[in-house]
């Protein structure tokens, strides 16, 4: 169970928000590279970047600190002699050149959100240009998928889209239940196993982790498919260690393989 820090970036800085209300944003760093950073050395192994204005505005508006990000962690893999470590960003990213451009930049990992639901066709068309490299991000409540920022209800179920997406050759889905996001009520284990078991592809878990015990709870059932779960605003607030979270999970693994 790979644990990543989410970086969520508004006007350039580093926030956190409430089930993704724009007005309700906490500024934890005005660094996000510092930010990256601090968590690259905690022990992460992968990040999560979402820019938040993007996601609204429907195009990129936080490259600057995307790329300032993408210098610090290639910096830091080069000074600990580690090959890659994979960053996957999603917000506003709804045209084949805005992957492409991202991608040379050194992302590894496109999300792509609202324009998944809104043009299917897009996921099919990014999944052949560029294999590998694009995940797919459902963001429901009570097993409806929502868009723009959540600010939209589909009505489109999580598990029927997914299956579309998972036949066009997406690496993976970011499940994120929007009524636990930045709540810290914990996930909801029920709905993301449901997804994990309807599908083949990995599923990353996100929305509601807030103490150890969360992150206890996806190991017991990573099994079913649940490869690594976002953490937000616990490791920003600190009811959740990060690194030492990571070496749980790690253990947890370890202990269920043998």
């Amino acid at each position: 169970m790979l644990l990543i820090p989410a970086i969520d970036l508004k006007d350039g800085h580093c926030v956190r928000l409430k089930q993704g209300d724009m007005e309700l944003a906490t500024v934890f760093s005005k660094d996000p590279a510092d930010m990256a950073l601090h968590w690259l050395k905690a022990g992460a192994r992968r990040l999560h970047l979402v820019d938040l204005n993007g996601a609204f505005a429907g195009k990129p508006k936080n490259e600057d600190a995307v790329k300032s990000i993408l210098q610090v962690v290639q910096q830091f893999a080069l000074d600990n002699g580690i090959d890659q470590i994979p960053v996957q960003l999603g917000g506003g990213i709804r045209d084949l050149d805005t992957i492409e451009r991202y991608l040379d930049a050194g992302i590894s990992y496109v999300i792509i959100g609202t324009a998944a639901v809104r043009n299917p066709g897009f996921v099919q068309d990014a999944c052949s240009a560029f294999p590998g490299h694009i995940i797919v991000g459902l963001d429901a409540k009570d097993g409806k998928v929502a868009t723009d920022g959540w600010s939209k209800m589909s009505g489109h179920e999580v598990i029927d889209l997914a299956k579309k997406f998972e036949t066009y050759g997406v690496e993976s889905i970011i499940y994120t239940d929007i009524g636990r996001d930045g709540m810290m009520g914990g996930v909801n284990i029920d709905a993301t196993v449901k997804l994990a078991q309807a599908v083949k592809m990995p599923v990353i878990a996100s929305g509601g982790v807030h103490v150890i015990g969360d992150v206890e709870a996806l190991c017991a059932v990573q099994g079913e498919g649940i490869a690594a779960v976002i953490c937000g605003r616990s490791i920003y607030e600190g009811t959740l260690d990060l690194a030492s979270a990571q070496l749980r999970a790690d253990d947890l693994t370890q202990a269920a393989s043998n």
